[in-house]
């Protein structure tokens, strides 16, 4: 500019780049926008790549970046690029720590826990990958330690070990947060011990010829698979021709009649061995890993004791038409 003055003053810069002058001047007086020169009055004054810097600043400002960092790029040290492709790594983990956040909140929201719950829940979340994976594996190594009909139970949980991604939904999440309720429960590591793996087939009818009960088994465990697929409730009136298809099987194998004695003898038979909450434990454990649940695959036992006490005694269809008339 040939030793003219720089035309720009602070308050011109604030009007052309919509920056507050105090930030001007705070940008000014950190050396990241050094005046170009001042007034024999001792005014700053800015030329037009100045400007330009400013434009840069303010740009980086509002992606986050750091002062410090941006001082390296104006000096040369490093490149825009370099600058943005680090935060944007940097922005992909806030996004998620956002989302769980996000989700944390809906699952605090929805549960609405006591105070100590929800700081217990909020440390559950902001465990590292590592940090949840040790959790899993103490659990594992506690039942490992427990006597010796814990040994099954310990080489199933091996087989499927829960696993949260970095990106939970909010599903995944709250499985995630009940999951490690239970992994720290005393009590449900004994019922875990002695109920991970459902019995053998020819196992769940003691005192039947074991070909007979594996059959019959096998045959309850489709039937109920197919109801549970249409939708079912075990203990409404549409389970009542589920419960009367498995019972004429029952009576015909084993030379029994269909009524309420049998009945109570095959729900008793379903209800022992089976815990709910080790069923729920492996749902959950579905849940966290993203696994999609097939029908014939979950313990069928319950679903069958449900339905045998909510139907009492056989469907006669010729016994409901006599009580139309």
């Amino acid at each position: 500019m040939n030793g003219a003055t720089p035309p720009h003053s602070i308050g011109d810069l604030s009007t052309r780049t919509g920056v507050p002058v105090r930030t001007i001047r705070f940008y000014s007086d950190t050396g990241l926008l050094p005046p170009t020169a001042r007034t024999a009055a001792g005014y700053r004054r800015y030329d037009d790549a100045a400007v330009d810097r400013l434009h840069l600043i303010g740009v980086l400002r509002e992606l986050d970046v750091d002062l410090a960092t941006i001082r390296q790029v104006l000096t040369g040290d490093l490149s825009v690029a370099e600058v943005a492709a680090a935060h944007a790594d940097a922005t992909v983990l806030r996004i998620r720590a956002l989302r769980l956040r996000h989700s944390l909140l809906r699952l605090v929201a929805r549960r609405r826990p006591s105070p100590e719950e929800t700081v217990f829940m909020h440390r559950l979340t902001r465990l590292t990958c590592d940090e949840r994976r040790r959790m899993v594996a103490d659990f594992v190594a506690a039942l490992g330690a427990g006597p010796p009909r814990a040994r099954d139970a310990l080489a199933a949980l091996r087989t499927a070990l829960p696993d949260l991604p970095d990106e939970p939904s909010d599903a995944q999440l709250a499985a995630w947060v009940e999951l490690a309720e239970l992994m720290a429960d005393e009590d449900f590591r004994a019922r875990v011990a002695d109920a991970a793996l459902p019995p053998a087939d020819e196992d769940v009818l003691p005192g039947v010829d074991p070909e007979v009960a594996a059959e019959l088994v096998l045959f309850v465990r489709r039937t109920v698979a197919a109801a549970r697929e249409a939708g079912v409730d075990p203990e409404s009136a549409d389970a009542a021709p589920v419960v009367d298809t498995v019972m004429r099987r029952f009576a015909a194998a084993l030379g029994r009649p269909d009524g309420p004695s049998l009945r109570e003898w095959a729900a008793r038979r379903f209800e022992k061995g089976h815990d709910p909450l080790a069923e729920r434990y492996w749902q959950l454990v579905w849940t966290v890993n993203d696994w999609q649940v097939v029908p014939g695959h979950l313990p069928f036992q319950p679903w069958m004791a449900r339905a045998l006490r909510a139907v009492t005694t056989p469907t006669r269809r010729g016994d409901a038409r006599a009580g139309a008339k």
